[in-house]
């Protein structure tokens, strides 16, 4: 094997280098080595590439970003029982203590010592090898590609947000932004047994995939009143669930207008402003639930036994596709082309 690879590092806002780097060695006996054959560009890519921070997490030295993957193992660790070069897999890739109180009780996202790929200072997925703690890597089904694979991260950040929600049978359901956490939560509302859900976005394109994903009701914000829109489609009383990914203050205050008495808003999509206002006397008063994302626990074996079982559509998520060497022009346009592009993806 080559003593060398490819990664694409982040030296500053806007700076991202592809460079020659060590391909990386198996630190511990329960890790594999992976061959990276398709990573997707997150949100939080770019909020890393524009501010060089989300939230407390600041880029404070060089990184590589990226987390939504998919892979041929190449190595495996002498104390790797289940898996062995050749098999594909996508990764989870936040690995908790699997000690705390948290680990223990099966919410290990909430862990507070998580290393998560591509985030400040666990570099990412944005090169040609990476190695991961083998208990983390999911064997993808014969009827997943590699685009699908690397798509499992942000299906199973839409069922951490329905099993957040407790969405189930009968429930109707708004999700509020179509980017690509909006509409594979949309798919994963459907699986989890909702029977009406109502999509929001301000561009057409995605209101248009999300009804052809299984949004019974579209709404494009720029030209109408969302909260309107779902009052009058549910009869007044409201959504049993709101799941708000779009990521903005003025999604979240429709969010909470839009959920019936005593419903559930999930707030999903990651913000730029740290604080800023929300109705506190309608959440008293009428009683329904605030409820944050923040990852995901147990959701990536749903999330690939939905796409097993063709239960979710992730094909017509992906709009274009990058080597590595243009690591940039795909960043310009995942940002500055909403219109044009949903998942856009790295192939080293």
């Amino acid at each position: 094997m080559m003593k060398t690879m490819k990664a694409a590092v982040l030296h500053g806002i806007g700076d991202m280098r592809v460079e020659q780097t060590p391909v990386p060695q198996l630190a511990a006996p329960e890790d594999i080595l992976v061959r990276v054959k398709a990573v997707g560009i997150c949100g939080s890519d770019i909020h890393f590439f524009e501010d060089g921070r989300i939230g407390t997490y600041v880029v404070e030295k060089p990184i590589v970003l990226g987390h939504e993957l998919a892979g041929e193992v190449v190595e495996v660790g002498p104390d790797v029982k289940d898996l062995k070069p050749g098999d594909r897999v996508a990764l989870e890739p936040g690995v908790p203590c699997r000690k705390c109180s948290f680990c223990k009780s099966g919410r290990y996202n909430l862990c507070a010592t998580v290393p998560f790929m591509g985030t400040p200072p666990t570099d990412g997925a944005f090169r040609e090898y990476i190695t991961w703690p083998a208990d983390f890597a999911f064997r993808l089904p014969d009827n997943a590609s590699w685009e699908e694979g690397a798509m499992i991260e942000p299906l199973a950040v839409g069922v951490q947000a329905c099993q957040r929600a407790q969405v189930a049978g009968g429930h109707t359901v708004a999700v509020l932004g179509c980017g690509p956490i909006g509409l594979t939560a949309l798919q994963a509302a459907a699986c989890f047994g909702a029977t009406k859900i109502i999509a929001t976005d301000v561009i057409p394109s995605r209101l248009a995939l999300a009804e052809q994903l299984g949004a019974g009701i579209v709404v494009n914000a720029a030209r109408s009143d969302p909260v309107h829109a779902v009052m009058a489609a549910t009869g007044g009383n409201g959504v049993d669930v709101a799941l708000e990914t779009a990521g903005t203050a003025q999604t979240v205050r429709q969010a909470c207008a839009m959920v019936r008495r005593g419903g559930v808003v999930v707030l999903v999509g990651m913000h730029s402003q740290d604080e800023f206002a929300i109705p506190v006397m309608d959440v008293i008063c009428r009683e329904y639930d605030l409820r944050g994302v923040f990852r995901y626990c147990n959701a990536f074996g749903p999330a690939i036994a939905m796409l097993a079982a063709n239960r979710v559509q992730l094909k017509p998520l992906l709009t274009q596709v990058f080597p590595l060497d243009q690591i940039n022009a795909a960043f310009d346009l995942a940002r500055k082309h909403k219109d044009t592009s949903i998942k856009v993806q790295i192939h080293p």
